[in-house]
């Protein structure tokens, strides 16, 4: 090989592991909120998804399956004067979301009652399960990071 590509090809070698050596996880973080009880058709779940310190995606799932639906993330609006932002669905579905304490109320665009969403602790519980390394530890940090980087 000659002298430049033999350089640039360790020069990209340890790029890489420096990237390798970096714990990926630790970068991401994750806020979830539910409403009802998991494991039943009125079950609805939201994660809000933060990458290098940058709001990243907003997902949701829903019903005794958890049926995933990506979300797409339309900016800050205020709802009845409180600061809030709005999600949009592929069908194009909005929802309006306003932290409310250390909850998130959700309303669709008709202007219903909203529905009472709580942080959603993943985790173990009495010491059976899995540790989910990349969710926020409590609703504090729950509300944190949604007001850090949604409401923005």
């Amino acid at each position: 090989m000659p002298f430049p590509t033999f350089t640039r090809a360790l020069g990209i070698a340890l790029s890489l592991g420096a990237l390798a050596a970096r714990p990926a996880l630790a970068q991401n973080q994750v806020a979830n909120y539910g409403y009802g009880q998991p494991g039943t058709a009125g079950y609805e779940h939201f994660s809000f998804w933060t990458s290098n310190g940058r709001r990243s995606n907003a997902a949701y799932a829903s019903g005794q399956n958890r049926e995933d639906a990506q979300l797409r993330y339309l900016g800050p609006r205020k709802l009845a004067g409180q600061p809030g932002f709005r999600v949009q669905f592929l069908d194009g579905r909005t929802l309006h979301l306003v932290p409310s304490g250390t909850t998130l109320r959700v309303s669709n665009a008709s202007g219903a009652a909203p529905k009472v969403f709580t942080w959603e602790y993943e985790g173990p519980v009495n010491g059976v399960g899995t540790q989910c390394s990349v969710c926020v530890e409590d609703e504090q940090a729950a509300m944190r990071l949604v007001r850090a980087h949604y409401l923005k």
